[in-house]
């Protein structure tokens, strides 16, 4: 059995895309445009090809996508964990659940999905101004 991929329903591609591909820095590795079915899937990945995140977006769907913080999220490990969180500030990026620990942070995509970035191996020393930070609604 291999993983092939998580999918995410989104209501604005575009801006999907900037998120995931220019915040985040994933790559889309393909697309598929379905017009009998009125939809197209987009296919991102991390510069090392895999797990891949399927973007669902569907042409006349215009309502909300209900979310549940309790069963799902995306997670990504990055090298230092609080450059990646200043950088996602740099960017207007919301730090819902800022690295306290030096371990852990949460942010949101668009569409409300929760995004775990955890630190590559250990933890890093608590630092100021993390450290000392609230969460901001929920993630």
């Amino acid at each position: 059995m291999k993983f092939l991929h998580t999918m995410v329903r989104v209501r604005d591609l575009d801006e999907s895309l900037q998120f995931y591909c220019d915040t985040l820095w994933l790559k889309e590795m393909r697309r598929k445009e379905v017009s009998a079915g009125k939809f197209t899937l987009v296919f991102l990945a991390t510069a090392q090809g895999e797990p891949e995140v399927e973007l669902t977006y569907n042409w006349e769907w215009d309502e909300k996508y209900e979310t549940g913080r309790s069963w799902w999220h995306l997670a990504y490990s990055v090298e230092n964990i609080y450059e990646y969180c200043e950088m996602l500030q740099e960017k207007w990026v919301t730090i819902n659940r800022p690295p306290r620990d030096g371990k852990m942070a949460f942010i949101k995509s668009p569409d409300d999905v929760s995004i775990e970035i955890l630190q590559d191996g250990d933890a890093l020393e608590p630092q100021s101004p993390w450290k000392d930070m609230d969460n901001i609604w929920s993630w």
